[in-house]
């Protein structure tokens, strides 16, 4: 009577399990790849972006026979499209950065050497050219009523700020000899990371008046990739740092209070396609060790787990490039290289 009685409740239990909408909701939704139309191979993707679930941009470049030819992709909710109504589409040149401003879409162009910014609105494209041609372009960013375009002259580092009518020059702390990145939160909460010709990374912050060391106790003998600044006033830091000869990936993030460092388990990655995940947790594509598959990291505090993309047939090489959050999904788009043919484009998509 009690083996009986033991089976049944072990029966109740079982049903209850799979049955309790709790149970339901646990199942995680995987990565499902996204067809994208093929470009002149081998193409170098740059950036990826999104406003919501119904749109997105992806740009870069491919190789065309007079050189780089630039290369833009919008995603609508459903399929991916490439987009060649823009000024300067069949000409050489290169597309960066995305941004979106109010309800435009802005994108940073490099066109026969010389520089642009792309906006397109309702009622289509038009170009915004930077006051100078620099012979290098590092970085572009823009929020509402301001963007930045960070780059080098003959003459030395240039920092370009335009306010919706004209370009000024900003100066930047002495010592300062390069900026490789930049990016905003606001037109009077600005950062870019910066090196003053020692090898060693810091931190700037514009403050709507100056330029001026943020003064981010990073760890030592590190570079930077990338920063993230959130609406709530986080600051996420990525980079890495050489330690017993080898590079160490680390975050260094601010609370509202404090700076906090971690390094979490990611190897040498590149940490430049650190997004904000619709979990909450902080997403990144790695290193994958699978030749057929991508593969994902989530870093939660201190808790780092790994997910791969769809299995793709004959694949020798499968590198999402640039992540982004859109909507309730992740979106991911680079390149993939099939047996016997140069790398074109991939995109994967986590949800739906």
């Amino acid at each position: 009577m009690n083996g009986l009685r033991a089976v049944v409740v072990c029966l109740v239990i079982t049903c209850a399990a799979v049955m309790s909408p709790g149970a339901a909701t646990a199942v995680t939704p995987g990565w499902s790849a996204l067809a994208v139309p093929a470009a002149a191979p081998p193409v170098t993707v740059s950036h990826l972006a999104a406003r919501g679930p119904g749109e997105a941009w992806a740009t870069g470049y491919e190789q065309a026979a007079d050189g780089l030819r630039p290369m833009l992709y919008r995603w609508d909710g459903t399929a991916w499209s490439r987009d060649t109504g823009f000024p300067g589409a069949g000409e050489p040149g290169r597309l960066g950065k995305v941004r979106f401003v109010g309800k435009e879409v802005w994108i940073f162009h490099e066109r026969r050497g010389a520089g642009e910014i792309l906006r397109r609105s309702a009622a289509g494209w038009r170009a915004v050219p930077l006051p100078q041609a620099l012979w290098t372009y590092q970085d572009f960013t823009a929020v509402a009523g301001a963007a930045w375009v960070v780059g080098e002259d003959d003459t030395g580092l240039k920092v370009l700020r335009y306010d919706g009518s004209r370009w000024t020059a900003q100066s930047v702390p002495d010592g300062v000899h390069y900026v490789m990145g930049i990016t905003a939160r606001t037109a009077t909460d600005a950062w870019a990371w910066a090196d003053a010709g020692t090898g060693t990374s810091g931190i700037l912050r514009w403050d709507g008046t100056l330029w001026r060391d943020a003064k981010v106790p990073l760890p030592p003998d590190s570079n930077v990739h990338t920063i993230l600044p959130e609406p709530s006033g986080r600051v996420t830091i990525g980079g890495s740092r050489y330690v017993d000869g080898a590079p160490r990936t680390y975050l260094t993030t601010w609370n509202g209070h404090t700076w906090r460092t971690t390094y979490p388990p990611l190897g040498d990655t590149s940490i430049e396609a650190l997004v904000r995940g619709p979990d909450g947790a902080l997403w990144l594509p790695v290193r994958s060790d699978h030749a057929f598959q991508s593969k994902y990291a989530r870093v939660d505090g201190t808790r780092t787990v790994f997910s791969y993309g769809p299995a793709r047939t004959n694949a020798i090489d499968v590198k999402p490039r640039a992540l982004t959050r859109a909507g309730v999904w992740l979106l991911s788009f680079g390149s993939v290289e099939i047996y016997g043919s140069k790398p074109n484009l991939m995109s994967e998509r986590l949800g739906g």
